[in-house]
């Protein structure tokens, strides 16, 4: 083992650690994501082209799980709080999903299958949870809960 190694492995083992992730590039997708508190976990996959992935989550135990396929998708996703959930899959082109999770015990779920469709969900309070799917081209859905 190296020591160029060593330092390689020591310091991803200190940001997985620490919940810490500073800004990504993957292969023209384009992947955010910052995370405080503890227990607070991201899953992204993301295939096609200008595929755009932000992730916010401040507090603890706040879970956001993202897929997309195709092009120019974007994902905006923010948590504050704890026990917050949040899914988003997008297959297709030019899709947009936005979730604003700000209270705890709140879950959100989109689903987005063809051309230039939109979806927002902003919940503020506690225990709210929104499921949304959409089929076809040029959808718009938006939820606000208090």
């Amino acid at each position: 083992m190296t020591f160029t190694f060593s330092l390689k492995s020591a310091a991803i083992a200190a940001i997985i650690a620490t919940g810490f992730s500073a800004p990504v590039l993957a292969h023209g997708n384009q992947v955010h994501i910052q995370q405080w508190g503890s227990g607070n976990g991201v899953g992204a996959a993301q295939t096609g082209n200008w595929n755009r992935l932000s992730v916010y989550q401040n507090g603890w135990s706040n879970t956001s799980i993202s897929a997309q396929d195709g092009n120019g998708n974007r994902t905006v996703i923010g948590q504050s709080g704890f026990s917050n959930f949040s899914s988003t899959s997008q297959a297709g082109n030019c899709n947009i999903a936005g979730v604003a999770q700000f209270g705890s015990n709140q879950s959100a779920t989109t689903s987005q299958s063809g051309n230039c469709n939109a979806v927002g969900v902003i919940q503020l309070g506690n225990g709210n949870s929104a499921n949304t799917q959409q089929y076809g081209n040029g959808n718009v859905s938006v939820i606000i809960q208090d």
